[in-house]
Parts: C-alpha cells; sequence; structure tokens
C-alpha cells in the first residue's frame, strides 16, 4: 500500500494557511531541501481545490519564464495530479484528472494501487482533515515557523477526537523553523492524576 504523506507549512499557534508575511522570510535552502524530501519519489500530488486553483495560477507561468524556480515548476507539471472539487470546469493544466465521488473512497483506492508507492498532499487543509479522521494519513510533515500567526485557518478543527502522534523526526533549520514529522501512534497508556503525581517535583 502507498504511504500518504501530508506537507504543511505552519506557524507557531498552528495556522497553516500560509501568509507569505510570515511565510517566505523563513524559506531558505534548508527549507528547499525539505520540501524537496517530501517530493521525492512521488507518484500522485493529491491537491484540494483551493491549493490546486493556487498551484495552477502560478507554476506553469513559472514554468515558462524559465527563472530559477522553473525546475520545480516543470517537476510539479510532470506530476501525475488529482484533484478533490465538486466541480466539472477544465482544471487547465497536465497531468491532472478529478476525483470521482466519496474522497476517502477514492484515496482509499489511490492507496491501494499497484504501482503506486508515495502520494503528497499539499497544502488542502479540508482535504487533510478528512484523511486524518479517516487514519488514511501515515506522515504528517509540518514546517513550523517560529512566529504566532494569531489569524487563518489552522490543521486541527474542533471535535471529539483525538490524534495521537508519534515523531519520526525533526530537524531545527538555522532560521529557527523546525521540521517535524509525525506518523500516527497511540497514547502511551491510560493512567491518570493518581499515577502521574508520584512524577511532580519536590523539594529541590
Amino acid at each position: 500500500m502507498a504511504k500518504l504523506v501530508s506537507t504543511l507549512f505552519s506557524s507557531l499557534d498552528g495556522v497553516v494557511e500560509i501568509d507569505p508575511t510570515w511565510h517566505f522570510p523563513y524559506f531558505d535552502e534548508h527549507m528547499g531541501a525539505a520540501v524537496d524530501e517530501d517530493y521525492t519519489g512521488v507518484d500522485t500530488l493529491l491537491l484540494g481545490r483551493v491549493t490546486y486553483d493556487s498551484f495552477a495560477g502560478a507554476w506553469p507561468g513559472r514554468e515558462e519564464a524559465g527563472e530559477e524556480d522553473a525546475v520545480f515548476a516543470k517537476r510539479l507539471g510532470d506530476l501525475r495530479k488529482v484533484v478533490a472539487t465538486r466541480g466539472d470546469a477544465d482544471l487547465g493544466w497536465r497531468n491532472v484528472e478529478r476525483i470521482d465521488g466519496d474522497l476517502v473512497e477514492a484515496v482509499t483506492t489511490l492507496k491501494e494501487t499497484p504501482g503506486i508507492a508515495k502520494v503528497l498532499v499539499a497544502g488542502s487543509i479540508s482535504v487533510v482533515r478528512q484523511l486524518l479522521a479517516a487514519g488514511l494519513v501515515d506522515e504528517l510533515s509540518l514546517l513550523v515557523h517560529p512566529v504566532a500567526a494569531r489569524k487563518g485557518e489552522r490543521l486541527f478543527d474542533e471535535g471529539d477526537t483525538i490524534y495521537p502522534l508519534r515523531l519520526l523526526r525533526s530537524e531545527v533549520f538555522p532560521t529557527g523553523v523546525v521540521h517535524l514529522v509525525y506518523g500516527p501512534s497511540e497514547l502511551p497508556g491510560s493512567e491518570g492524576y493518581d499515577e502521574a503525581k508520584e512524577h511532580v517535583p519536590g523539594e529541590a
């Protein structure tokens, strides 16, 4: 079964709706390398409609312009792109198709498709929320900026279910950005305060 990776830029207070004001000042060669790592080995790029429109509105032009970012722009263009959208308008980029039917069912089928080893979800907050709830996210790659955005959409919304996670790896960049990669997990136990109180600090 394919590994599904969600990659998101995040502020310290959990905002994953990107504001260029706080994002781009931290984008350096270290963050570029982390992004490259997330995209390495990707067979299919899964996008929500808002993120797709952002990509399709920018990257084809950047590829055509032929500047420093043209290589990555071509890489995105050449990737198979699957878009979660209810609309039927022309998506207007090469190698792109829309999801038919239920998102969770479609992604489950995608992960089970022979020949697909890695599916990457870039941005696409609503899609990631649904896939987290369905237990379909294998890795959550967060590039956490040392800034409190204070406004914007956060990844984790209100809900009844908690998501225990296990830290798979981490790296601190010179800018203070922390790359955190999590996988699904379980709580380490069912202890309450009665069990925890023995670890409360005592007399110095």
